[in-house]
């Protein structure tokens, strides 16, 4: 009896431990970074491109717009992924964004709520990605578990931005064909 009063007192200690966890580190902020070897506007054209976005984000299946005009502020749709067999989504939001520069958006799901922005900063030619990401999880069990698996979701996010590097050196998709006929059109 006695040795069960300490596997209990010790179970009752990790159970603690372990919402104490998400009481003291509520949130998950990180950023990442990447050069690309590509102009911004080549970079953002991919970024935008949802036939590419298989190729940088894991599982991405599609994009369902709910609302709002695409691409604008205020945009809602519903992003669905491929986990492990089981389809999930989640709910984007745009809630800034500058073309060529800049966007914002949030994400939610049961299991948290996400603000997430992408920058790219033009530098000779190449493209500077930036991302910053601020996570809170839905209720105490998820607070504790974005806390305890943190770093495994920054890894993530820099895995994303290596497949994106690669998406976009390795495009051959003319985004701005209409532009050049456009040129030719006024130099004649």
């Amino acid at each position: 009896m006695k040795y069960l009063k300490y596997i209990l007192g010790f179970i009752t200690i990790l159970v603690i431990g372990f919402f104490l966890i998400g009481i003291i580190k509520p949130e998950l902020a990180y950023d990442c970074e990447i050069i690309v070897e590509k102009p911004a506007a080549e970079s953002w054209a991919v970024v935008q491109d949802e036939e590419k976005m298989s190729e940088w984000l894991p599982g991405f299946q599609k994009i369902e717009h709910l609302s709002g005009t695409p691409g604008t502020v205020g945009a809602v749709s519903l992003v669905y992924f491929d986990n492990d067999g089981q389809q999930m989504s989640i709910r984007e939001t745009i809630t800034d964004i500058v073309p060529n520069k800049s966007i914002s958006m949030t994400f939610e799901d049961d299991f948290m709520n996400m603000d997430y922005k992408m920058s790219l900063t033009s530098i000779d030619g190449k493209t500077k990605i930036n991302s910053s990401t601020t996570t809170v999880g839905n209720g105490m069990i998820s607070k504790s578990i974005m806390a305890l698996i943190g770093g495994s979701i920054k890894t993530q996010e820099e895995a994303n931005l290596v497949n994106l590097k690669k998406a976009i050196e390795q495009n051959t998709k003319d985004y701005f064909q209409a532009d050049k006929e456009i040129i030719e059109i006024n130099e004649e």
